[in-house]
C-alpha cells in the first residue's frame, strides 16, 4: 500500500451532513427513472462489511444511503485516491461523509474502528468497473480487467483482510477481558471512541460478517440521452471512455431502468480457519496492543509466530474472497436478456450461426418455466409475471423485441422471415471501454456466466423443445393464468387502492379452474364468467358438467376477482385474450370443444366463434348484454369520454370513475363498477354486432324473461342477426340475472339437451 501524506486519523462522519445527503439522495432518486428494489432479509442488514459488484458510477452512491434508511446505521466507503489529491469542495465533502482514499496507510485500521463503533463499510471488491462483467476466466476462476496492465488479474482480498483483522482484534479484546486487563480495555475504549468497556466487550462478542450483494441493471440501453447531448454540446469533444459512460450510465439514470439490489448469505471471515490458525491466534493475541498491530502481522511481524500467522491469514483471505465473490455473482437478478444472450453465445460456441425463430421463443419459454422452480436462481420479476413473458410464443414480447433491436443495431444479429442469424462481430473481442456499446449480448452473457444453472437449463430446454410435450406446455400455460391472478392481487393490494377495495365483500376463490373427469367423454367445455364476477360464478356448473364426462376449464377474465381498480385498467381485448388462452389450453386435451359464456362471457364466447377454430363445435350464450334495463348504462360512452377530458384536473380519475353496484352475489361480484369496464363492454358489443352474421356454428341463446340487468329484448335481436343455421333461443322464467349460476328454471337441463344433440 503506497504511503501518502494523509493524516494518521481521518475526520469522523458529520452526521448532520450525512443526513442531509440522504434526503438529497431520496429527492434525486424520486426524480430519476430508476426503479430501485432492495431484496434483503433484516438479519442480513445487520452485517458489517457489504460487498457489491460494480457496473456504473451511479450505483456507488446508493448502498450506504439504502442501508441507513433500513437500519439507521452510518456507512463508510472507499474511493480512489484521485478524489483527495486536492483540497476542494468534493474532497472535503467525501471526508466528512465517511469516504476514505484507497491508499491511506491506516485504511483497514480506520475502517475497523468505525465498524467497532457500529458503522457499516461498503466495498466494491472488484476495484474497478467491470463493464463487460466477465468475472469468470477460462479455468472457472474469478478475475478482473486491469486498466493499468490491459490484462486480467486475480481479485484483491482487501475486504477479507479487513474482516479477518477485525476478528483478530475482537479476540484480543476478549482475551484482555478474561485477564481482567482493565487498563488495556480502557485504552482501546478511548482510542475507538466507544462509550463504555461493557459496550466494547459486547462488540467483541459479535461475529464480523461480510455480506455479498449484487446490483443488476435491466435493461442496458445505449441510445443517446439528454445527459450525453448536454455534455457534448458544451465540450470540445468526448473521449471514447467518456462517451460510453455517458450513453450507458445516462440511460440508467434518465430512462426506465430496473435496479435490483440483492443481498446474499453473510460470509464468516473465520470460516476458513483451521486448527493451526486458531492455535497461533491464541499465541499472538496477547502481543496485540493497538488495532494497527493486527494489520501488520504480515508486513511487519515482530516474531516468527506473527510471521507464520500472517501467512496463514493470506491463504484464509483468499478462501474468503472466493466465497464472497461467489456470493456476489450468485445474486445476479436473471432477466430475459440474460437468457437470450446465453442461448445465443451457446449456439455460437457450438458453431451454429443461426436459430429458427419459433425454436428460439420455445426454448426461452421452456427455460423460464423450469427456472421458476429453481430455488437457487434469482429471477427478475418479469420472468415471474406471465404478462411479461407468456407472449413469447406469439413473437410479440416487448422485452425480447427491445433486446433484439439493440442486437441488430449493434450489428450482432440479422433477422429474416424465419431465422435469427448470428454475425461474426459476436465473436470479436471488444475494447473494455466500448463493449457495452458494441456487444451488449456479451455483457449479458458474461454477467450470467457464473450462474451455471442458467446455461444448463437452456441447454436442456433445447432438447426438450425438439420433443415438446403438449400436455406439459398446456399445464404451464394454465399455471401462468394462476400466476397472473397472484400478480394482479399483489399489484392492487397496495394502500393506494384501499378506498374502493375495503368496500368489496367478495370472498369466493377467483382462481381459474381446470377439472378432468374420471371417465372423459372426449368433449371439453370452456366456461367464461360475466362482468364484475370471477370463475367462482360458474364453478358449480363446471363440476356438474364434469360428472357427465366433460373436461372443463373456467377462465378468469383479467381484472376480475382482485380489485375494481384492476378491472378499470383492462380493455375488452385483454378479456378476449384470456378466453383465447383458455381455449388453446383446453384443445390440447379435447378435440371437440363447446364454449359457454354468461353475460359478458357470452359476448366473448360468440366473438370466439368467429375465429373458425376447427375444435370448436358450439356456443352457449347466456344473458348476452346487447341491451340494458338501466338506461343510464347507455350514457357510459359519454361519461367515459368526460372522464378522459377532465382526467388532468385531478389525480383521481375524472368525475365518476366507479358506479355503485348492488350485486346478487356479493361473495363473488364487485360492489363497484368501473365506468371504463362498461365502456369496454359497449365496444365489445358494438364489434360483436358486426360479427354475428359470420357465425356458422350451432348456438344456444338463453335469457331471463324478467332479467333486472340485461334487457330480454336483446335476445331476439341477437337471434335474428346470427348467421348460424343451427340456432336455438330459450327464455327462462326469472326475475334474477344469475340464471346460469343458480340453475334457475332448469337452465342446466336446457343446456344438457343442446350438448347431447351436438355430441351424438
Amino acid at each position: 500500500m503506497n504511503k501518502t501524506p494523509y493524516p494518521d486519523d481521518w475526520p469522523d462522519i458529520d452526521t448532520k451532513l450525512y443526513n442531509r445527503s440522504v434526503k438529497l439522495f431520496n429527492a434525486v432518486k424520486n426524480m430519476l427513472s430508476v426503479k430501485l428494489d432492495l431484496h434483503a432479509d433484516p438479519q442480513v442488514l445487520e452485517g458489517d462489511i457489504f460487498l457489491f459488484n460494480h457496473f456504473s458510477r451511479f450505483e456507488t452512491f446508493i448502498p450506504q444511503f439504502l442501508i441507513y434508511e433500513k437500519t439507521g446505521a452510518y456507512s463508510c466507503s472507499i474511493a480512489s485516491a484521485e478524489f483527495f489529491q486536492e483540497d476542494n469542495v468534493l474532497s472535503r465533502y467525501l471526508k466528512h461523509v465517511g469516504v476514505f482514499p484507497h491508499n491511506h496507510a491506516r485504511l483497514f485500521a480506520l475502517l475497523a474502528g468505525h465498524i467497532l463503533r457500529g458503522r457499516k463499510v461498503i466495498i466494491f471488491p472488484e476495484g474497478g468497473m467491470v463493464k463487460d462483467r466477465r468475472v469468470i476466466d477460462k479455468r472457472g476462476h474469478y478475475s478482473i480487467y486491469s486498466r493499468v496492465t490491459g490484462n486480467r488479474r486475480k481479485l484483491h482480498t482487501g475486504p477479507a483482510v479487513l474482516a479477518q483483522g477485525l476478528e483478530t482484534f475482537k479476540a484480543a479484546i476478549r482475551h484482555a477481558h478474561s485477564q481482567n486487563d482493565v487498563a488495556l480495555l480502557r485504552q482501546w475504549k478511548d482510542a475507538l471512541q466507544i462509550d463504555s468497556i461493557d459496550q466494547l466487550i459486547a462488540v467483541a462478542n459479535k461475529t464480523t460478517l461480510m455480506v455479498p450483494a449484487n446490483i443488476t441493471f435491466y435493461p442496458i440501453r445505449s441510445s443517446e440521452n439528454l445527459l450525453f447531448k448536454s455534455v457534448e454540446l458544451f465540450s470540445n469533444g468526448l473521449s471514447l471512455r467518456q462517451s460510453e459512460e455517458l450513453l450507458i450510465e445516462g440511460n440508467i439514470m434518465l430512462k426506465n431502468t430496473d435496479m435490483d439490489i440483492r443481498m446474499g448469505n453473510p460470509v464468516d471471515p473465520c470460516g476458513a480457519w483451521g486448527w493451526r490458525t486458531r492455535y497461533l491466534m491464541n499465541k499472538v493475541i496477547p502481543e496485540i496492543n493497538t488495532i494497527d498491530d493486527v494489520f501488520t502481522l504480515n508486513s511487519r511481524p515482530k516474531n516468527w509466530r506473527q510471521r507464520l500467522l500472517g501467512s496463514y491469514f493470506i491463504k484464509n483471505a483468499q478462501c474468503s474472497r472466493d466465497r464472497y465473490m461467489e456470493g456476489i455473482y450468485a445474486n445476479v437478478t436473471i432477466n430475459l436478456s440474460h437468457l437470450a444472450a446465453t442461448l445465443i453465445m451457446h449456439y455460437v460456441g457450438q458453431g451454429r450461426m443461426y436459430i429458427e425463430k419459433d425454436k428460439f421463443y420455445s426454448i426461452l419459454y421452456i427455460a423460464i418455466k423450469h427456472l421458476q422452480n429453481n430455488t437457487v436462481i434469482h429471477l427478475h420479476r418479469s420472468l415471474l409475471n406471465p404478462d411479461d413473458y407468456s407472449d413469447l410464443f406469439k413473437a410479440a414480447n416487448k422485452r425480447f423485441d427491445y433486446f433484439m433491436c439493440v442486437a441488430k443495431d449493434a450489428g450482432l444479429i440479422k433477422e429474416d422471415e424465419n431465422y435469427y442469424r448470428f454475425l461474426p462481430k459476436l465473436c470479436v473481442e471488444s475494447d473494455f471501454d466500448t463493449i457495452r456499446l458494441e456487444n451488449p449480448i456479451a455483457v449479458y452473457n458474461n454477467e450470467a456466466a457464473p450462474q451455471h444453472t442458467v446455461r444448463d437449463t437452456l441447454i436442456d430446454a433445447i432438447g426438450e423443445c425438439s420433443n415438446a410435450d403438449k400436455d406439459k406446455l398446456a399445464a404451464w400455460h394454465f399455471e401462468d393464468e394462476c400466476r397472473t391472478l397472484a400478480w394482479e392481487k399483489q399489484a392492487y393490494s397496495k394502500p393506494l387502492f384501499g378506498d374502493i377495495s375495503y368496500e368489496e365483500a367478495a370472498v369466493a376463490d377467483p382462481s381459474p379452474f381446470f377439472i378432468q373427469p374420471e371417465l372423459a367423454n372426449g368433449f371439453g367445455v370452456l366456461l367464461v364468467h360475466g362482468l364484475l364476477a370471477s370463475p367462482a360464478e360458474l364453478r358449480a356448473y363446471g363440476e356438474y358438467l364434469v360428472k357427465q364426462g366433460y373436461t372443463v376449464l373456467g377462465v378468469r377474465l383479467k381484472g376480475h376477482g382482485t380489485s375494481p381498480y384492476a378491472l378499470r385498467d383492462q380493455s375488452w381485448e385483454d378479456w378476449y385474450r384470456c378466453v383465447q388462452r383458455g381455449f388453446n389450453i383446453l384443445k390440447v386435451h379435447c378435440s371437440r370443444i363447446l364454449v359457454a359464456g354468461f353475460s359478458t362471457g357470452g359476448a366473448l364466447a360468440l366473438k370466439l366463434a368467429t375465429e373458425h377454430y376447427p375444435e370448436m363445435i358450439g356456443v352457449i350464450a347466456v344473458s348476452v348484454p346487447l341491451k340494458f334495463v338501466n338506461p343510464a348504462f347507455m350514457l357510459v360512452p359519454l361519461l367515459h369520454g368526460t372522464n378522459k377530458l377532465v382526467a388532468w384536473v385531478s389525480a383521481f380519475e375524472g368525475v365518476k370513475p366507479f358506479i355503485d353496484n348492488e350485486p346478487e352475489h356479493p361473495g363473488i361480484n364487485y360492489r363497484n363498477t368501473p365506468v371504463r369496464a362498461l365502456y369496454e363492454l359497449r365496444l365489445l358489443i358494438a364489434q360483436l354486432d358486426e360479427l354475428l352474421p359470420q357465425i356458422s356454428l350451432p348456438v344456444l341463446i338463453m335469457y331471463g324473461d324478467e332479467d333486472p340487468i340485461v334487457s330480454p329484448k336483446g335476445a331476439p335481436i341477437l337471434m335474428a342477426k346470427l348467421g348460424s343455421k343451427h340456432k336455438q333461443i330459450h327464455a327462462i322464467k326469472s326475475q334474477r340475472h344469475g340464471i346460469l349460476m343458480e340453475n334457475i328454471g332448469g337452465a342446466w337441463r336446457v343446456i344438457d339437451d343442446f350438448l347431447n344433440e351436438l355430441s351424438r
